[in-house]
């Protein structure tokens, strides 16, 4: 089954084009990091899954084929916005009071178990709480809702080391206690890469990179060598920086021979500098597995 899936979406608002063409599966039981630069269309995306606005043109379906912004739709989905947005006036409890009225579904025991192992006091409004606090109560919410997906867009930015590692422990305990999947929008590559398994990269409004993290970083190779011989390396280079003497260059591998000519050397590859290499190229474009197009299997520079 797909959490979410898309067949040329397009979202515009005016004359800006937000989305273009974005088609994209993605299959439910992963931690999925949405990346990509600002206004590349991230959050557009996450309000379409949620529901909040509606395509311009194309398709988008989520669980399974649900219409994103249906009732079915809405029952099985969680939502914590950038700035985990609260009503700063009342309290936690009123919180949960209101959040238990507009949904069909709200586990309230978890609710109060939860802010309780918190150290949140339920009597305590939200606007006098503090970054971390306000961002978990809002993840509660969202959490005891029970959702088969929970969609996160940007909700550690304002929060400080801990209280980002406080949050992404909640979140990764629902994953494994709840089996729910998990859509997460976020600046922090690094921290993704200690929680995703799946990468969506968008940029440009489109996706530009899409699968599991393990396939991606399989098929793709850092190699340092002579800077001289870099421009005759003939296998799919995604991105290239050169030094006077040396090149380092981030290639897509098909699996069929290896990438590495003689006299260069192959390094780790983590999925920042995966991220950041297609950012830096928003022309190129990769997905799971095999590279998309042939590689070029000429003999390598010698």
């Amino acid at each position: 089954m797909n959490v979410i899936e898309t067949h040329a979406v397009s979202k515009s608002y005016g004359s800006t084009r937000a989305l273009r063409d974005c088609t994209v599966a993605i299959p439910d039981g992963h931690v999925v990091a949405l990346v990509g630069p600002n206004g590349a269309g991230k959050s557009t995306l996450l309000n379409l899954v949620v529901g909040l606005v509606t395509p311009t043109k194309g398709e988008l379906t989520v669980l399974g084929g649900r219409r994103a912004g249906s009732l079915p739709a809405l029952d099985g989905i969680a939502f914590v916005a950038q700035d985990t947005p609260v009503y700063k006036n009342l309290s936690a409890a009123d919180l949960l009071h209101m959040t238990r009225n507009l949904n069909r579904r709200f586990d309230q025991h978890y609710a109060k178990r939860r802010l309780g192992e918190l150290g949140i006091p339920l009597r305590q409004k939200a606007g006098k709480m503090s970054g971390g606090q306000q961002a978990q109560l809002a993840l509660t919410m969202a959490l005891a809702r029970r959702p088969r997906l929970l969609v996160l867009d940007e909700p550690m930015a304002m929060l400080d080391p801990l209280a980002r590692h406080d949050f992404m422990a909640t979140v990764m305990t629902a994953v494994a206690d709840d089996e729910i999947s998990v859509v997460l929008s976020s600046h922090v590559l690094a921290e993704l890469e200690r929680v995703a398994d799946y990468l969506v990269l968008v940029s440009q409004g489109s996706v530009q990179v899409a699968g599991e993290v393990d396939d991606l970083l399989a098929h793709h190779r850092v190699l340092t060598g002579p800077a001289r011989e870099s421009d005759r390396y003939k296998w799919n280079v995604v991105h290239a920086s050169r030094a006077a003497s040396q090149a380092h260059l981030l290639v897509r591998w098909d699996g069929s021979a290896d990438p590495t000519p003689p006299g260069w050397h192959e390094h780790p590859l983590t999925l920042e500098e995966l991220s950041l290499a297609y950012l830096r190229e928003p022309s190129a474009a990769a997905l799971p597995g095999p590279a998309r197009a042939p590689l070029d299997r000429t003999e390598h520079a010698k």
